[in-house]
């Protein structure tokens, strides 16, 4: 299994560029020489780049109460390609929800159990008003998968 995490984050303003940013550096850290990390928004992301990766960090914004429409366009284009090949994939989630979240994180949900992809981590979910303590918690969960990529456990 490759040892390289891949970072799909749809980040449309300033503080969700900050919690993208904040989950990259913490994975670059927790990695270290041993995790390749590649971070690409849903635009530039495919189905090769998914196919490659030894875990996928999601990030999207609610819209609606659903996934951003980028992150949306991104499952689109990668799920037949990748329906095959990608089962088992150790995923997790970040969503910045001006509300609850719920909707975003059972979208995300249908398609990556469709996906047959693993969730690795209970989604993380920035409800409400932007709280500077948003970016430590990307932080850490960008560290958690790439460590756990590093030692192995998935």
């Amino acid at each position: 299994m490759s040892r390289s995490l891949l970072i799909v984050a749809h980040a449309p303003s300033e503080n969700t560029k900050a919690l993208r940013d904040a989950a990259l550096d913490g994975a670059r850290e927790a990695g270290g020489s041993a995790v390749t990390v590649r971070c690409l928004t849903p635009f530039e992301a495919d189905a090769d780049a998914v196919r490659t990766c030894g875990a996928i960090l999601l990030g999207t914004t609610e819209n609606l109460g659903y996934m951003s429409g980028a992150l949306k366009d991104f499952f689109d284009r990668i799920y037949y390609p990748c329906l095959e090949e990608t089962q088992g994939l150790p995923y997790a989630l970040f969503v910045r929800a001006g509300h609850d979240g719920t909707g975003t994180c059972r979208a995300v949900a249908s398609i990556t159990t469709g996906l047959r992809w693993r969730a690795v981590q209970e989604p993380l979910v920035c409800r409400g008003a932007y709280d500077p303590n948003f970016v430590d918690q990307c932080r850490e969960l960008g560290a958690g998968i790439a460590a756990g990529l590093e030692a192995g456990i998935f």
